[in-house]
This record gives C-alpha cells, structure tokens and sequence, in this order.
C-alpha cells in the first residue's frame, strides 16, 4: 500500500521531466503536464522537434534530478504577482493558465530546486520518490486541443512505485505493439490505409470475409431478439440534419454537398432517415416494441491526429438499432438489450465489462421530468440485473442519458463497446406517434443502441484482445492443406475441393517448399488448423492434423474431420 497514490506520483514525474528539458533546453516554453491514464505527458514549445535520441538525454537528466533529493514546496502568489513571475521567466502558455483562473483566485507554484511550475499539485514531498519511470514517446500536439492554436512537442512517459511495475507495464506496451491491429491486418491481408484516402479502410478479399461473418452473426442474434433490419440512403439534405438537431451539434464533422442548388449532408449517423421510415406508417401500441436495426454507413469528418486504423476513422458501419415503445415497456426493453449485449461480447471470449450509467449534460433538450423518468427506468434496469455500474455525471447524449459497456480486453485495456441511450427529443422533433389502446394518438419512447459500436472499431478491439487468432467460425481463413512433396498436390487440391463444398474456408501452400517452413508460414498467417498430406495419408484417405488448440492431433478421417470442423465453423 503506497502513502500516495498513482496520479500524484505521475504528477511529480512530469514536473521532474519538464525540470530537466529546462536545463537541457533552456529556451524551451512550459505549457502542461498533466497525469494520464497510464502515465504522463507535458507540453513544450521548442525551435526544433525532440528526437528519440533526445528522450534519451532527458531520461538521464531526470534521473539527476531524482538523485539531488529536491523538496518540492508549494506557495501562491495573488494574480499580478502571478503574471509578474511567469512574464518575467517568459512563459506565455503559463499566463494565459493565469488569465483563465477566476480574479478571486490566487496562482498556485510549486517549486523543487531551480525549477517553478504553475501548478494546483499535488506532488510527492521530494524527487527521491520518483524512482521508476521511463520516457516512451514524442508527439505533436496542438495547444489546448485546437487545431487553430500553436503546435506543441508532447513527450509522453510513465511512472510507477517499483521497477518490476514498470517492468510489467513496459512488456504490455511491447506485447500491444505487436497485436495492433493496423500491424496485424497488414501482415494478415485483412485491410489497408492509403494515402489517397486518410481514415477511409479498404477491406481486402480476408477482411472482406471476415468482416461479412461477423454482419452474418450479428443478423443471426438480431433476428432471434425481434429486429427487422432496414437500409436508409447515405446522404440526405441539410433540413432534416436540423430538424434532427445533428447539425447544429456536429456540423463541423458533417461533410456535404449541393444538389440542385439543395444543402446535402452524408449522413453522420442512422437516426433520422429511421425516423423517417417509421412515419411512413401509422402504428399501434399493439406492435410495441418495436425493434428497427441497420448497419449503416456512417462518414465522420475526424481531425486526422484523431485518426487510429479502424478504431477511429472517418467511415464505419454502425450496428444502430432505433425501438419505440410506451414508457411502461422502457426497463423490461433495456433489460432485454442488456442480455443480448452479454450474450454477443461471451461470444468473442469477451466477458469482462463494466456499466457506465451517464446523465444530463448541460446542452440537452427536453425537459426535467422525461430525463429524470429515463434515468430512473436505466438505474432500475441494472439495479434489479445485479449489475454493478459507475455513474458518468453530465455526460449523456443531448437527447437522453444512456448507459455505456466498457470492456476489458485480454490486456487489461478498457474500450467502450455497446451503448443504450432513451431518447424522448427525436420523437417529438419528428413526430412520431402511435394509436394507444384508447384509440387516441401518442409519442412513443425510443432507445438508440448499437452492439458492436462499429463493424470496424470491434475487429480493432477483437484483433488486439485475440492478437489476430479469431474464433474458428469468425477466421478468414480456417485451414492451410499442406503436401509434403510434389507428388501429394493433387491429393491435397482434391482435399480443398471437398473443404469448399462443405463450406469452410481452406487454402492449400502447393509452394516447393519445406513442411516446417510451411507451418511456420500458416501459423504466421493465423491459420488454426492445418491438414498435412503425405503417402500414408493419400493411400488411406486420412490426414494429419496440427491446430493451434491442441498442436500434433495425430492422423484423422477425412469425412469424420470435415463434418468436426463443419460443426465448429457454426455461428
């Protein structure tokens, strides 16, 4: 058990970092450094970029400055004096930090040797106590986030309490870089990013079966649950993205167009063209509720240092579904929702997630009542569930709160996959209605929700948790045929003849080359199952069997084998 916790430790090691980029780089401007989730960053203004040979140089110095046993002591100044001081170390970032605090408020500093920082701490009493640390990284980025202002060298590190913390967290750093997904899905043929199209992915031939299997298991479970799947136009005009309220909040990621002298928008989410749909009918209460999924095609102007291989890009498809329903019918739907999403992420070994309740921000609409009923059924929902759930505070969606998956992957990294967000605005901004058992019009309630969050963003996540080794019935390519010598090739393309016809996916290495090579190369390629073909085995219509479960199976029937593997490529 430590005195102090992480963050203030990472604090302190960021102060530390700055005090020794001032003494190696005096010119070099302060502007922040905050503790991060896994470590720390600080911000500088300097005349040329830091190279990685320059990380190194301040990671020596820090660890000088860790060894001199500096106090760190706090003071405040009232605000001229403040300006006085930073002015006077010529700090422009630390003085426009000063002109944002109230006029009331002092500045406060804390100062460890012959460096002062404005800071509001805390920090660790001393530098002897930032012990375990590691630089990892340079970056641009731009000041208070906005593409408009200066851009700044961020060096990014972390901070731990013991070296073997550090040790473990820097051989999780290693062990993401090689299950990346962007890594991955190059080496794997799944899918590329060129330059002719920043954030766009193209999928190729694997990726394209990959991609389709999971579209075919999410139709499987979204059939089971009640969902009738629709398809709305990619682009519409600029009216209904303001009657929706999506451009006044998101037109600045919108891209648009002119037709006929009209406004068009593609469209940035699903939700308005399956409003649009809904009215095309009059409904009943007796068809509540009513379950309306869509994978869309979704553009998204994203900044592009936002831009993240499939995990963040500017087109997606979004497994959205829309339900209408009376507010009675409100908890039992989300508790229904809760069970598929369970059901879905238990069959990607993904089974380690948490619930994120989160409320009224402050630029909603809709009133004080229909937020507080909303909140009220999604609490109910998770409370008679047994889940146990943090709430987010402000941090709903404009129209309605919502509550949010966040799941562990198989290095501990949580991602926010699922969402389910009630929505009482959209209705009443479309009118929607339904003929209520007392033969009089009503406003349906609706949840937005997607599954997977996107297609692309979950085989980014799916990648990294499994390091590209998918579910048998989910990989692209399930089995590698492999003849031992030229003489077994035409065995060995009858056999993938009859693993077509029964429909898995199969490719035979007819390469003159050597079977451990050949191996080797399919285990590369992440290749579960391979089928070795040698006399032995063409004479008596068996195969040898090597997976990536259980290694050396040992010789197997071909017709007892197919129909194993038939079973096992089921959704």
């Amino acid at each position: 058990m430590h005195e102090h916790d992480l963050n203030t430790l990472r604090h302190t090691a960021a102060h530390v970092m700055a005090q020794a980029v001032k003494r190696l780089f005096p010119s070099a401007k302060l502007a922040i450094g905050p503790a991060i989730a896994d470590g720390f960053y600080y911000d500088f203004e300097t005349e040329t970029p830091f190279s990685q040979a320059d990380l190194t140089t301040i990671e020596k110095e820090m660890k000088k400055i860790v060894k001199e046993n500096l106090t760190l002591e706090h003071y405040t100044l009232p605000r001229e004096e403040a300006f006085a001081f930073v002015d006077k170390q010529n700090e422009p970032y630390k003085r426009e930090l000063i002109e944002g605090l109230p006029d009331n408020e002092e500045a406060s500093f804390y100062k460890q040797g012959d460096f002062t920082d404005l800071c509001a701490g805390p920090h660790l009493p001393r530098t002897r106590d930032v012990k375990a640390f590691k630089l990892l990284s340079v970056a641009g980025a731009y000041w208070r986030g906005d593409e408009k202002n200066a851009m700044l060298q961020r060096i990014y590190g972390t901070a731990f309490f013991t070296k073997d913390e550090l040790a473990a967290h820097l051989e999780r750093i290693e062990e993401a870089k090689k299950r990346d997904h962007r890594k991955l899905g190059k080496e794997m043929k799944l899918f590329a990013f060129l330059d002719e199209g920043p954030g766009f992915p193209f999928y190729l031939p694997k990726g394209v079966v990959l991609k389709n299997r999971l579209v075919e298991y999410w139709r499987k479970v979204h059939k089971r649950y009640g969902y009738q799947e629709i398809t709305t136009p990619i682009m519409l005009n600029g009216e209904l993205w303001k009657r929706s309220g999506h451009y006044e909040k998101y037109r600045d990621d919108m891209y648009g167009t002119t037709v006929d002298e009209t406004d068009f928008f593609i469209k940035p989410m699903n939700c308005p063209g399956g409003m649009l749909l809904y009215n095309l009918d009059l409904h009943s209460y007796r068809e509540f509720p009513l379950r309306v999924a869509e994978l869309g095609i979704i553009h998204r102007n994203e900044k592009s240092g936002a831009l993240h291989g499939l995990a963040r890009a500017r087109l997606f498809t979004q497994d959205d579904a829309h339900i209408y329903m009376t507010y009675d019918q409100l908890k039992d739907e989300i508790k229904t929702i809760i069970t598929l999403y369970e059901e879905v992420y238990a069959k990607f070994g993904l089974d380690d997630f948490k619930f994120e309740l989160s409320t009224r921000p402050e630029n909603s609409i809709g009133t004080e009542e229909e937020w507080e009923l909303a909140t009220k059924y999604l609490q109910q929902a998770l409370d008679e569930m047994g889940r146990e759930y943090h709430v987010n505070e402000g941090d709903g969606a404009f129209y309605g709160p919502k509550i949010d998956f966040h799941i562990k992957d198989s290095m501990g990294r949580s991602f926010q996959c699922g969402t389910i967000q009630c929505d009482m605005q959209m209705p009443e901004r479309f009118d929607l209605t339904y003929v209520g058992a007392d033969g009089a019009k009503h406003r349906p309630v609706m949840i937005h929700r997607a599954c997977f969050g996107s297609i692309e963003r979950f085989i980014a996540i799916l990648t990294e948790h499994c390091a590209g080794w998918y579910p048998f019935w989910l990989t692209p390519v399930q089995i590698m045929v492999i003849p031992i010598a030229e003489r077994h090739q035409e065995a060995a393309q009858k056999l993938l003849a009859q693993l077509d016809d029964a429909g898995l996916r199969a490719e035979a290495d007819l390469r003159n080359e050597k079977m451990g090579f050949k191996i080797r190369e399919a285990q590369l390629q992440k290749i579960p199952v391979m089928l070795i073909l040698g006399d032995k085995e063409v004479e008596e219509n068996l195969v040898s069997v090597r997976s990536r479960e259980n290694g050396d199976e040992g010789q197997m029937d071909v017709v007892t084998l197919i129909e194993k593997l038939k079973t096992d490529s089921e959704i």
